[in-house]
């Protein structure tokens, strides 16, 4: 956890183990950081209670104010993986409760701080798990900014309550993104789509550029949802892939689900080559990209 010194004349928080992240940086203008290595927090969004925030002890760096629960990342510890950390550490989040959406970074050059928002995908109830923590509460969306808010989250608000709007899904065409590569998926179909939906399941947990979404910069971690068609039915699931199996037209099929997402305020990315399919989806408000785009992230991937 990360382990912030008592701001002067405050009383002294409980010693623990430091690790080398747990270091302030200190800016040429004279501000000081905390985080050797950066420092990154979860912006956890549930759909029914509003945004996970934390109110800090008073001796704590801007203490008596809210913030998301966050700290020092570890030293070659990754921006996700460090937010993910902290709060668990922090405020009892489970892994498995939340599913990535974006990862937004500010970068001042000699340090910066990432927040990684995340859907509760399992709700939970948060725990004071460190004595960083005076309380923790869901503060509904349009409250938070009534709230004594952090100076650094405070700066960056407005800015994440706009991206709290944009949910990115892709769908994918998958017979029409196997055939599109000759390399004998004809003999063995279902095989074909299984290392096509195991390969997508890599770019669940890597993301996908901003701009190859044409959304806002950030790192992006769409939902995705593969329809399967014919002797590909077979393959099978995939840890964070939406599958989808269609009993008669894989276009048809492709087709409800875009108008569903879309219905539920998705933002929409179709991947097909096929140009009627791909006008049929632009009539149903959906981006279209080619089955070569997919490919190409794939192989960045790989």
């Amino acid at each position: 956890m990360t382990i912030e010194p008592p701001v002067p004349g405050e009383p002294r928080r409980p010693s623990g183990p430091r690790d080398p992240g747990d270091a302030w940086v200190v800016a040429p203008t004279g501000e000081r950081y905390w985080g050797r290595f950066g420092a990154a927090g979860l912006l956890a969004l549930d759909a029914d209670r509003g945004v996970l925030l934390q109110h800090r002890v008073s001796w704590s760096h801007f203490g008596d104010t809210w913030a998301l629960p966050g700290g020092a990342r570890h030293e070659g510890e990754s921006a996700c993986d460090g937010a993910r950390r902290e709060a668990a550490e922090e405020a009892g989040v489970p892994d498995a409760s939340i599913r990535p959406r974006l990862l937004s970074v500010l970068d001042l050059g000699y340090w910066s701080y990432a927040t990684l928002i995340g859907d509760v995908s399992v709700p939970f109830e948060p725990v004071i798990s460190d004595p960083e923590s005076r309380e923790l509460a869901w503060v509904p969306v349009d409250e938070v900014a009534r709230h004594p808010l952090h100076p650094g989250f405070a700066a960056s608000w407005d800015g994440l309550r706009d991206l709290l709007d944009v949910r990115p899904v892709v769908v994918v065409d998958a017979a029409n993104v196997v055939g599109s590569v000759p390399d004998g998926w004809w003999n063995d179909r279902a095989g074909a789509a299984a290392r096509l939906t195991g390969r997508i399941g890599g770019l669940v947990a890597s993301g996908v550029p901003a701009a190859a979404l044409g959304l806002p910069e950030h790192s992006w971690f769409p939902e995705w949802v593969v329809v399967l068609e014919g002797q590909g039915r077979g393959a099978g699931d995939v840890p964070g892939l939406e599958i989808v199996r269609a009993e008669a037209s894989g276009d048809d099929a492709i087709v409800s689900a875009v108008r569903r997402l879309v219905a539920a305020g998705r933002t929409v990315t179709a991947v097909t080559s096929d140009r009627e399919l791909a006008a049929r989806v632009t009539d149903a408000r959906a981006a279209v990209r080619s089955t070569r785009w997919l490919l190409d992230l794939l192989a960045a991937q790989d």
